[in-house]
């Protein structure tokens, strides 16, 4: 345990530089946040429909692991992402996920086309499960499969 202390011990010198870092809130509806301009950068919405989303990502290096594929937190970002997207209901709060469970079926290399798609299975009270695949575009090979609940508490418009 000592060792784990020493390791995560923050240097004087550390300290002093992130200390002088600025942070400025991020500004909602007039500039990008850096998740969005790290993770979501380079999402094509190609088709929408109801209870289909499907969508076209070309794979930037800076979403690889050490061996130059596509890293799988990547992956489960954009199951996350076009999941939600596909119950999404403008004017109403964003559905939270509940549960997600994901394949790793192949990886995908840098500049590597994908076709991301996702399909609402079902809905019960707040309730709403779906499906999405992501394939690569130019081989058709199934890159992952993910399983998506998601839930969200919406008032009735009645």
């Amino acid at each position: 345990m000592e060792k784990v202390k020493e390791f995560l011990q923050i240097e004087q010198d550390d300290s002093e530089i992130v200390s002088r870092l600025a942070v400025h809130p991020h500004r909602v509806g007039i500039e990008t946040s850096f998740y969005e301009d790290f993770a979501l950068r380079g999402i094509q919405v190609d088709r929408v429909e109801p209870g289909l989303v499907s969508c076209t990502f070309k794979v930037p290096p800076r979403l690889t692991d050490m061996s130059g594929k596509l890293a799988t937190g990547a992956i489960a970002n954009l199951v996350d992402e076009v999941g939600g997207a596909v119950v999404y209901v403008e004017g109403l709060p964003m559905n939270v996920s509940v549960d997600m469970s994901i394949s790793f079926i192949s990886t995908a290399k840098v500049h590597d086309e994908l076709e991301i798609t996702s399909r609402v299975l079902g809905r019960k009270g707040g309730y709403s499960g779906t499906i999405v695949l992501v394939k690569n575009k130019v081989t058709g090979e199934l890159i992952a499969e993910g399983r998506h609940s998601l839930f969200g508490k919406h008032d009735s418009k009645m």
